[in-house]
């Protein structure tokens, strides 16, 4: 008789945003005449920029002539990406990361989700609270976050370090030493982000206690502020403590075509055993690359054109995230994030719970966001909106909850 991985089971109820999908849509089929502004999921709505949509088109038309037609890709992804990240993202910034290091895929959710295979399942976790989802849910699956407290909404055997209005939205160095530790910024939720000295303290705590961290800089796109970096490699020692994340998704568009890397320098070892040689294995071997066609759009992304036309799209977004700050404010709300990421961060009124405060806009207003509960215990209390939409519906979004 076959058995199922128990711990699957410990996952309580279903993925956040499986939950909002399921509320709006019973919404809408009993309120067909209502029109709702999604201001929830951190799914884009511009379009791809023309010059990712030149390169697409040029590879398809690779794909069609036996001289230029491309299989598989490549275990660590093609090479002209890979070099290009590394110049443009890398030694552009002062960062000592090889081609070599660099590991494309499907998306960061993805990698987000998988990197920990790699480690021991008596690994001790550390995340920031509140915080993605995937992080936690991804250590469940694989049975090393202990049980899981439906009072508190915390797991036995993760560490939580609380990120809230009261310290600055700035984790603490937790008492006990984890052996991985997440770090997402700019933050999904919050918004928040660290200066360049508040992460080097993360870099010197890692190295000094043999920890890990796993670096998810998927919005580094939209940092204005000098003092944020935009890699954790651009602090000194960060090289042997830390796994980076980076997606297209979010600074081009890509969540409809999935492309996203992973960076392990070679020096980040486990004794003897190098993480880059693990990774490259595991690469090898559960392949979620991106097709041919994909890693030349993504290529495209760094071209001056593409470059320029990027940096439209972002202050686009940037242009809403201060519309919706402005507007949550003028309305009386308490309110943060916005200025190095396309997230705001609210407290819900008095007295009102996360998922109270979600049927309560959806009801009121027809606008969806996201339940900062959703997001870990800290979250409770607290409201997402993303500046994903378009412009239109973001100024309307804020015109109805005004009228709230």
């Amino acid at each position: 008789m076959f058995k199922i991985n128990e711990n699957y089971l410990k996952l309580p109820g279903s993925y956040l945003f499986s939950t909002i999908a399921k509320k709006v849509s019973a919404f809408t089929e009993a309120n067909p005449d209502k029109p709702i502004i999604r201001l929830g999921i951190g799914d884009v709505t511009q379009p791809l920029a023309p010059a990712v949509i030149q390169a697409l088109h040029s590879a398809v038309d690779e794909m069609g002539n036996a001289e230029t037609f491309h299989g598989y890709a490549p275990d660590l992804g093609y090479s002209f990406l890979r070099e290009t990240i590394a110049k443009e993202d890398y030694e552009a910034k002062g960062c000592q990361i090889a081609a070599d290091e660099i590991f494309v895929s499907d998306g960061a959710k993805s990698d987000s989700a998988n990197i920990q295979e790699i480690f021991s399942n008596d690994c001790k976790i550390a995340v920031c609270d509140p915080v993605y989802p995937v992080y936690v849910d991804s250590n469940v699956m694989a049975g090393r976050t202990g049980s899981y407290d439906p009072k508190t909404e915390m797991w036995s055997d993760v560490i939580y370090m609380p990120c809230t209005k009261d310290n600055d939205f700035v984790p603490e160095l937790p008492k006990e030493t984890p052996d991985l530790i997440y770090l997402c910024y700019p933050n999904n939720p919050t918004g928040s982000a660290l200066t360049k000295e508040q992460l080097q303290v993360w870099v010197d705590y890692a190295n000094k206690n043999g920890s890990v961290i796993i670096y998810d800089a998927a919005y580094e796109a939209y940092i204005s502020q000098e003092n944020v970096p935009h890699s954790i490699y651009e602090c000194p020692g960060a090289r042997t403590c830390a796994i980076e994340l980076r997606s297209f998704s979010k600074n081009a568009g890509f969540t409809g075509t999935r492309l996203g890397f992973t960076v392990i320098p070679k020096e980040l070892m486990c004794g003897e055993v190098s993480l880059h040689s693990l990774w490259a294995r595991r690469h090898g071997t559960k392949y979620n690359g991106a097709p041919y066609i994909i890693q030349k759009a993504g290529e495209a992304v760094y071209s001056p054109e593409g470059k320029a036309q990027l940096k439209d799209q972002v202050a686009y977004y940037m242009k809403n995230a201060s519309v919706i700050y402005q507007g949550l404010k003028d309305a009386g709300y308490d309110v943060s994030g916005g200025i190095n990421a396309p997230y705001i961060w609210m407290q819900t009124p008095k007295g009102m719970g996360s998922w109270e405060f979600f049927d309560y806009l959806l009801e009121k207003a027809n606008v969806v966001g996201t339940p900062g509960a959703g997001f870990g215990p800290s979250g409770e209390g607290c409201f997402r909106l993303t500046a994903f939409g378009t412009y239109e519906n973001t100024v309307a979004a804020m015109e109805r909850i005004k009228q709230l």
